[in-house]
């Protein structure tokens, strides 16, 4: 899979609210309740990133959840991170 362009990138964020940029990622930081309902979130995105076989970077500070997105394998932000991006946004709800 391809980098995506500088341009590519702010283009799919200016759709990706709450996303940034940081160098060869994206992140994005999610607030919950409560501990029980960040963590059935984590679930979730782990469900949702084993089914698309391209997973994150999950940091939780109780009921804050860090998505850290970058195709490792190509050295930085693909498509992949921004599909990923998406379906993470819905599982959130």
């Amino acid at each position: 899979m391809a980098l995506l362009t500088n341009d590519q990138i702010e283009k799919a964020l200016g759709t990706l609210p709450d996303w940034a940029r940081d160098g060869d990622a994206i992140v994005r930081r999610y607030e919950f309740p409560n501990f029980v309902e960040a963590v059935a979130f984590v679930q979730r995105v782990a469900d949702a990133a084993e089914d698309a076989n391209h997973h994150p970077d999950i940091t939780i500070n109780y009921s804050k959840v860090t998505l850290i997105l970058s195709t490792h394998s190509e050295g930085g932000i693909t498509q992949k991170d921004i599909d990923g991006a998406r379906s993470f946004d819905a599982a959130a709800g």
